[in-house]
């Protein structure tokens, strides 16, 4: 099969449908959380809103996420804190725009909503259809240019459950190359 060229190392030929295609393709909403060391004695939640998420192998069962260069999750990663997938249900729209925003410093993201506890203690959302508590094991990307936006993180699945039984929150874009 013969490869479209790129016009630059960066830029599609024709952007526009390149925006629509990928913005075609369907992924689920999950809500990401892991604990920030702030000192030696305190360790806060936070969380943030993913899409880039998936099934990355069986044995040992793997994922994989891409997190945006900027996204605090990255210094935990790096600092191998483990992380938790919660996989929202359709019943949990609403949980989109409290997680979609980055929380302000000193900000608690889950002020007002009970949570749960993983085996390492990082916040479950309650009622989610299904947890799976990560420690990374490799990264590739970020740094701009070639390299993306986004950094692709490799991850182990330590535990995990399922909560009830209902479709996933899947989300499609308009434009694939913007959130």
């Amino acid at each position: 099969m013969t490869q479209p060229q790129p016009t630059s190392q960066n830029e599609p030929t024709d952007a526009e449908g390149t925006a629509a295609a990928l913005g075609r393709i369907p992924s689920g909403l999950f809500v990401v959380t892991w604990r920030a060391q702030e000192n030696d004695a305190d360790a806060t939640d936070r969380a943030m809103l993913a899409s880039w998420i998936m099934q990355g192998g069986f044995v040992p069962p793997l994922i994989t996420i891409a997190v945006g260069t900027s996204r605090d999750l990255l210094a935990a990663i790096d600092q191998c804190t483990p992380f938790v997938v919660n996989v929202l249900g359709e019943s949990q729209r609403s949980l989109v725009g409290r997680f979609g925003k980055p929380a302000a410093p000193g900000e608690d993201p889950f002020a007002g909503l009970a949570v749960d506890r993983s085996p390492s203690g990082t916040a479950l959302i309650p009622d989610a259809i299904a947890w799976l508590e990560c420690q990374a094991v490799t990264q590739a990307g970020g740094g701009g240019g070639q390299m993306g936006d986004h950094v692709i993180i490799l991850a182990r699945v330590l535990a995990a459950g399922a909560g009830p039984e209902q479709a996933p929150l899947v989300h499609v874009r308009r434009n694939g190359l913007r959130y």
